[in-house]
């Protein structure tokens, strides 16, 4: 299987609850980063978790591009920074989820990537 064949495609997230994601862009040179096309339909939420890594320290930057109607909120115990449509956080570190999504669709544009220590 190519490494290209996930680019501009739908998949299930990593949580297995419902989410879906498009990678639009990676790199593992010379940072090691990804870019992602998120989509929350309705009915969808992710339980608290941590993104473990190796080697570094992990950074997420989630753009909002559109919110749900209902619900479909990011929670994070400790963001770097945080606005209405802007969250940058340390995936690896923090616990973070995202509450059920009640009504409509939440998108966000999500870039990450991973800082040698």
């Amino acid at each position: 299987m190519s490494r290209f064949s996930h680019l501009l495609r739908w998949q299930k997230g990593r949580q297995q609850t419902g989410y879906e994601k498009m990678l639009l862009l990676a790199a593992r040179w010379p940072v090691k980063f990804d870019c992602y096309l998120l989509r929350f339909p309705q009915g969808c939420e992710v339980p608290p978790h941590r993104d473990k890594v190796t080697g570094g320290r992990h950074y997420r930057l989630n753009i909002v591009l559109r919110k749900a109607r209902k619900g479909g909120e990011f929670v994070c115990a400790a963001p770097i920074y945080q606005s209405h449509r802007i969250k940058f956080f340390r995936p690896d570190i923090c616990e973070h989820s995202v509450t059920k999504v009640e009504q409509g669709n939440r998108y966000l544009l999500s870039i990450g990537w991973v800082r040698s220590v």
